[in-house]
């Protein structure tokens, strides 16, 4: 598929133009739509209800979840699933503790309406609440079907898993889905100086570490994906 070159306010959460609502009120790419659709449905078919937790997030979301996590109002979590004391940390350790599960804003994949968290709705109760951890989708947790299908299935869609494996940066997600025809062109587009313009007109929380590092957290945190479909 041509994929239309993305807008920098597009690829760094400030721009809503290039998505769409589904019907459970989550925003998604427009040109995605019909991908996802089709997953539901070869999904559905084994058993397999794939529902959504986590879709589009603007730059403002992102920039609450990252200040929150940052003053330590929100948890933040190590690669054993262990509780981090944040506020004990600072400068690039602080940033590098966080960023292990969330994104920088304007540099989080989910600006692009092309990422999606997923779970399985007919392997838990209506009111279960996922909480996304590495438990819920291996041994005996109640997503480890999904986990297996996705490995197999996802790709004749054109879906992939960016975080399939820990490689020194992102903590492996095995709930998160790529649409790679969009993503893809998408990513090599976030280049360094888009992501640093779009930091100095929207400060952050820890502003001066963040672009004091950002070339490396770009690096580390930003191009270092699992790349195969």
């Amino acid at each position: 598929m041509t994929v239309t070159l993305p807008s920098a306010d597009m690829l760094t959460g400030c721009s809503q133009a290039h998505l769409t609502t589904l019907a459970d009120g989550h925003l998604i790419h427009s040109e995605m739509h019909r991908a996802w659709q089709l997953l539901q449905h070869a999904a559905a078919a084994d058993g397999i209800e794939i529902k959504i937790v986590s879709a589009f997030r603007s730059f403002q979301r992102q920039a609450a979840i990252w200040q929150a996590k940052c003053d330590g109002l929100r948890p933040v979590y190590n690669l054993a699933q262990q509780q981090v004391t944040i506020t004990s940390l600072s400068g690039l350790a602080k940033l590098e503790a966080i960023l292990l599960y969330s994104a920088l804003p304007g540099a989080s994949r989910h600006h692009w309406g092309t990422e999606l968290d997923v779970y399985d709705g007919a392997a838990v109760a209506e009111n279960y609440q996922p909480q996304l951890l590495q438990a819920e989708y291996q041994d005996d947790g109640p997503f480890v079907k999904l986990n297996h299908w996705l490995s197999t299935e996802a790709g004749k869609f054109g879906f992939f898993r960016p975080y399939n494996q820990y490689r020194g940066g992102v903590a492996a997600e095995p709930w998160h889905l790529s649409y790679a025809p969009i993503a893809k062109p998408y990513l090599r587009a976030l280049t360094l100086d888009t992501l640093r313009y779009c930091l100095q007109r929207h400060p952050v929380a820890e502003q001066e570490s963040v672009l004091a590092n950002l070339a490396q957290l770009y690096q580390t945190y930003v191009l270092n994906i699992c790349e195969d479909t």
